[in-house]
């Protein structure tokens, strides 16, 4: 629980998931880095991260077998073993099962020895289940408020013949509370939710102030359906936080250009005041198809800025300059108030 020199416990909205009953905070704590996907992080610093959250109101938290072969799973499992059961939803993923997942959890770094273990795709609806049963394990929980199905890229008929079936009935049968769809490519993402009775879909880096394709048919889908958004990337790895030499997009090294353009973002949010990561998140919460957004943190101070981000006032005058000079996409009509 919480010890001395933590902030007071605060709060952040709820919103549903679709036809569901799983309401989320729209503050939605990312757990990769928590599996060492992009750094190595000792055990204390994930869970100094993840209080952090919970100490900020943050009450969903988003993870994966693919994060660190289970080891984010075991983490926030441990974690919020300590806590109020009924208070958290927790949100994870089937499609890729860890073969070979021996690691060590230690305070010190290192996540799963060289060469690692194996991830094998596997989307059909033995699959599903067994990604399921594998997960309620490590998270030592008795069921799952949020199944999706994880990066189905190459696999789409599999999952929606295979995998889709299983979780359908999962749900039926409570074992999970809501299900959905997780990926990068958001048209097809659209493609699910238009043949599948999903509750929400969870789209990464699809909709910034660097570009806004999920805006163009995923959006529109998902509100004719009553399907819920979880949006994540919205600092695109990073570089719409800390546009620096060297900064990442899309992991990948930004092109010169990009950073020129985020740099001149960065410029009109200081003339306004604004903290440059804050004016990203608050672009996509904005939009009304918009559910919650899944922010990732690798220490406890990462966790706080994102909330403080969260609770930031932007002015919509802001982003309409930014559109004006072609900087960004304006806001969406029925754009909530930044």
């Amino acid at each position: 629980m919480p010890g001395a020199g933590t902030r007071p416990n605060r709060t952040i909205p709820r919103a549903r998931l679709g036809g569901s009953d799983v309401s989320v905070t729209r503050l939605v704590f990312g757990c990769a880095p928590l599996g060492g996907m992009y750094a190595a992080v000792g055990a204390e610093q994930a869970r100094a991260a993840l209080q952090a959250a919970w100490d900020e109101g943050v009450r969903a938290f988003d993870t994966a077998p693919r994060y660190g072969a289970g080891l984010s799973e075991r983490r926030l499992g441990a974690f919020l073993a300590e806590r109020p059961g009924a208070e958290a939803v927790v949100s994870t993923k089937v499609g890729f099962i860890p073969i070979g997942s021996d690691y060590e959890v230690g305070d010190e770094g290192g996540y799963y020895a060289t060469p690692g273990p194996k991830l094998v795709p596997d989307f059909t609806g033995d699959g599903a289940l067994r990604c399921v049963e594998a997960s309620l394990e490590r998270l030592g929980r008795d069921h799952i408020d949020v199944a999706l199905i994880h990066d189905p890229v190459e696999h789409r008929e599999a999952a929606l013949d295979g995998a889709y079936p299983v979780l359908h009935e999962l749900r039926a049968q409570g074992v999970v509370r809501a299900i959905g769809v997780g990926m990068v490519q958001a048209d097809m993402l659209a493609w699910f939710v238009e043949r599948a009775d999903l509750d929400c879909v969870l789209v990464a880096g699809c909709y910034s102030l660097l570009g806004t394709p999920a805006a163009e048919l995923l959006f529109p889908a998902c509100e004719d359906r009553g399907v819920a958004v979880l949006a994540a990337g919205v600092y695109k790895s990073g570089i719409l936080a800390d546009p620096r030499p060297g900064a990442q997009l899309d992991y990948e090294p930004a092109p010169t250009s990009v950073l020129e353009r985020v740099n001149r973002i960065r410029g009109v949010c200081e003339r306004y005041g604004v903290p440059l990561a804050a004016a990203a998140l608050q672009f996509v919460l904005a939009h009304p198809a918009v559910t919650a957004i899944v922010v990732g943190a690798a220490t406890a101070r990462e966790a706080h800025e994102n909330a403080a981000h969260f609770r930031s006032a932007v002015p919509r005058e802001l982003f309409d300059e930014l559109a004006t000079a072609g900087l960004a996409a304006p806001l969406p009509h029925g754009a909530a108030q930044a």
